[in-house]
């Protein structure tokens, strides 16, 4: 008994490991391990840009460069049976380097970069050997593909830098990295989906944009978790966050036309064992921090599940957003946050703490032209108010379930706010269902409190 018990408090603190291990721990002959780099690049060179690597364990200390300007594109696959690329040194083990300027309209291209169309990286796996190693790096590039790709114990798994435009990612596992999983680093880029993959207990967050120019990205299908701290350090990073809040004063930089769909979105927060109060604390699902010059704005949050972080969604500063037909679980405190948001939807979701007792609340603060409907709310034990409205001005809670729950709706400092047609079941003995301030006005208030 004592074995397993020992057994499982070590599986526990490798779950929630504050850093990744490096490669020799799964490695340890890598020191005897020839350096391939130079060997891998004469190839690139003597094969036009394609690397076929033969299958095995290959160390490296360099960045394998593939500058695409005037020599076509790139292709990095196995020769045959799988391949994994030890990044024994600084920077990304694979950086691709095209030429593009321009937008993803055909009329914006120079002829030229058409021979650089496509560069491809599959079936390969990444593991770092360096504090400062990354898996891939992609810069200036048109329809590049990363499929089939592993980046383990690195820095960075993915970046993504300076300007790209139509990429697309799709089957891959970015885990247990020391920095961020897929990082849009200030990047101007129209067009990237990113698809059925694994992006998991990177430390710095899961798929993290920051600043550029970014339009139509679509994360579809995806498990995403756990990525942030893995010990008590508080953090504000995300397994999805998009932040702009690092150019306050520059319209340029913005980000919108966002879709987030089909994906689970979860940890870590309320499985914190007995060595932690808290895992990664003030961490999220989903982050959205705009700013006032350029909200971020057209985005569908949609058919995800979301669950177990401190809060499962936090959104400041945007408009016209939609979450629909999501399901809400383990909050640890609240569920959803809106501040200073403008025609923010929420409509046809489940908030259900499930096993958990938590407060779960929804807040409005500082937002206009919002809606509320169409949700089922159920054993949200924040007394003072399931649902918080504040400071805000044309807010729409219609048609909503409300049940087992410890508090109501609170309006406070808040006006033409229409609550209408609620069902209420279950609140403590007493407890109006709903109730707001003397600054407040225009309440317009209907619903159906049923017997406990």
């Amino acid at each position: 008994m004592r074995c397993l018990l020992c057994l499982a408090l070590l599986t526990f603190s490798v779950a929630f490991a504050a850093e990744p291990p490096l490669a020799t721990a799964q490695f340890p002959e890598l020191a005897a391990m020839p350096d391939r780099t130079g060997d891998f690049k004469k190839q690139i060179v003597e094969n036009g840009g394609t690397l076929l690597i033969e299958a095995g364990v290959h160390r490296i200390t360099g960045t394998l460069e593939f500058a695409l300007a005037g020599k076509g594109t790139a292709m990095i696959r196995p020769a045959g049976g799988p391949v994994t690329l030890i990044m024994d040194g600084a920077g990304p083990a694979i950086r691709i380097v095209g030429s593009h300027e321009g937008t993803a309209s055909p009329t914006s291209f120079q002829p030229a970069t058409w021979n650089e169309r496509m560069p491809i990286i599959e079936g390969i796996e990444i593991v770092g050997n360096h504090p400062e190693a990354d898996g891939v790096e992609l810069v200036r590039t048109f329809e590049a593909v990363i499929s089939k790709v592993a980046v383990r114990w690195c820095r960075t798994g993915i970046r993504l830098f300076e300007r790209n435009r139509n990429v697309t990612i799709s089957d891959v596992n970015i885990y247990e990295n020391s920095g961020i999983g897929l990082h849009l680093d200030d990047v101007n880029l129209h067009q990237i989906n990113v698809g059925n993959s694994h992006i998991s207990y990177n430390r710095g967050g899961g798929i993290v944009v920051r600043d550029g120019n970014v339009r139509n990205l679509q994360i579809t299908g995806c498990d995403i978790e756990s990525n942030m701290p893995g010990d008590d350090s508080p953090t504000k990073t995300a397994n999805i966050l998009l932040d702009l809040s690092g150019s306050p004063e520059d319209k340029t930089r913005s980000i919108a036309e966002v879709a987030i769909t089909g994906c689970t979105l979860q940890h870590s927060s309320n499985y914190s064992g007995k060595d932690f109060k808290f895992l990664a604390p003030g961490g999220a699902n989903i982050r959205f921090l705009g700013k006032e010059i350029a909200p971020i704005d057209s985005v569908t949050i949609s058919g995800n599940v979301l669950s177990d972080t401190e809060l499962n969604i936090d959104l400041k500063t945007c408009t016209d957003i939609t979450l629909t037909g999501n399901n809400f679980f383990a909050p640890n405190p609240d569920n959803l946050h809106v501040t200073g948001c403008k025609r923010v939807i929420v409509n046809g979701n489940t908030f259900n703490p499930r096993e958990f007792d938590r407060p779960g609340r929804i807040v409005f603060d500082e937002c206009q032209d919002c809606i509320l409907s169409n949700n089922t709310l159920r054993a949200l034990n924040a007394e003072d108010g399931a649902v918080m409205v504040r400071n805000s001005l044309r807010l729409s809670l219609t048609d909503n379930i409300l049940t087992e729950s410890s508090g109501g709706i609170l309006i406070e400092n808040s006006k033409d706010i229409i609550v209408k047609d609620w069902i209420v079941s279950g609140l403590p003995a007493g407890r109006k269902w709903i109730s707001n301030d003397e600054k407040s006005g225009g309440i317009i208030e209907s619903g159906t409190l049923l017997e406990n």
